[in-house]
């Protein structure tokens, strides 16, 4: 049983032998399964196994963590009856595999993206409400101090409706995943690209604080990175119903930046990601008014989006990103490559 207690700093509830153990299943233990196995082990509220098909992979994670139980494939993991796991398989295998999972009841933490195509979806979405399971994506960046504060400061109306938005993001892919010629990333088909694998990242956060994206038009092209063949850049004009919004992103420059620009009617908010902290301006002969928020480690999200994942498998909350708007965002993605390709505007499916 999970008992109240007082906020700590990662905004989760804590008393001393008060709190449920749950048994959460992490499914494919690469970069980022690794990484969320570790932040659901330091929620101290799970007991974690993991199912990793690679041999030697997998007794490298168990001996890493202290991890007993890791298993060689999905049938003997399921037959240990997990409650909760956490698919970070690639992309295309993200549907077929929860909806075995939630056909056997378990809880669903799912990787963006949700997939790379709708092929399944609906009948994923009839199994979770028919088995009642919790799902949500792991759209990790609103779990992000500074997105966080966008999400209250433009969402609440602080400046009046919000009239146009700015991204400019980018990074050296090179240097933060040097493996990524090897793995999903160099196709399409498993959800590589800048697009899909990046960039949906932004749209997801964009979606969150001014609605939907209706349509959009899109230019996309490989441009740098050395060995692969998808697009490692990206622009984007897009339509959040009224609100009109560019996204750029390149992923070979050498700066990490990431910076969401929010234009209203009352003034104007730019919220930096990587400098964690955001400024405002209200007045044509003002200055700019800086903002800090707190300070973060990258796991600290995951550790976060863990404890809310529990915290909605328990029922204290509703899961942060749902399986609808996962799906709305895949379909942005969907209709952004579609768009790249041929050169139009595209609507997005609803």
């Amino acid at each position: 049983m999970f008992c109240p207690g007082k906020p700590n700093r990662d905004g989760w509830l804590k008393v001393a032998g008060c709190m449920k153990q749950h048994r959460v299943l992490i499914v494919g233990v690469g970069s980022i399964g690794e990484r969320h196995l570790r932040c659901f082990q330091q929620t101290n509220r799970a007991t974690v196994s993991f199912c990793e098909l690679d041999d030697e992979l997998r007794q490298v994670i168990a001996d890493r963590y202290g991890v007993s139980d890791a298993y060689a494939d999905l049938d003997t993991a399921l037959a240990s009856r997990p409650e909760s796991a956490v698919i970070c398989a690639p992309a295309h295998l993200h549907v077929p595999i929860s909806r075995r999972l939630a056909e056997a009841g378990v809880h669903l933490l799912c990787e963006k993206p949700l997939s790379t195509s709708l092929d399944g979806i609906d009948e994923l979405s009839e199994i979770v409400d028919r088995s009642g399971v919790t799902f949500s994506v792991a759209y990790v960046l609103r779990f992000h101090p500074v997105a966080q504060a966008a999400k209250q400061v433009i969402a609440g109306g602080r400046f009046g409706r919000p009239l146009n938005l700015v991204l400019v993001t980018g990074q050296d892919f090179s240097f933060c995943r040097p493996a990524y010629r090897k793995i999903y990333y160099n196709d399409r088909r498993t959800g590589g690209g800048a697009i899909q694998d990046a960039l949906t990242h932004m749209i997801n956060i964009g979606e969150w604080i001014v609605g939907d994206v209706d349509r959009l038009a899109a230019d996309a092209a490989h441009q740098k990175l050395d060995g692969v063949t998808v697009e490692d850049t990206v622009h984007i004009i897009a339509r959040h119903g009224q609100v009109m919004a560019s996204y750029a992103m390149n992923q070979y420059q050498s700066p990490n930046a990431m910076m969401f620009k929010f234009v209203c009617e009352r003034g104007t908010a730019e919220f930096d990601m990587v400098g964690g902290g955001w400024r405002w301006q209200d007045d044509p002969n003002g200055s700019w008014h800086d903002e800090e928020v707190e300070s973060f480690q990258r796991d600290d999200l995951f550790v976060r989006q863990a404890v809310a994942f529990l915290d909605a498998v328990e029922g204290v909350r509703p899961p942060q990103c749902s399986l609808a708007e996962g799906l709305q965002t895949l379909r942005v993605n969907l209709a952004a490559l579609a768009a790249a390709d041929n050169h139009r505007w595209e609507t997005v499916l609803r």
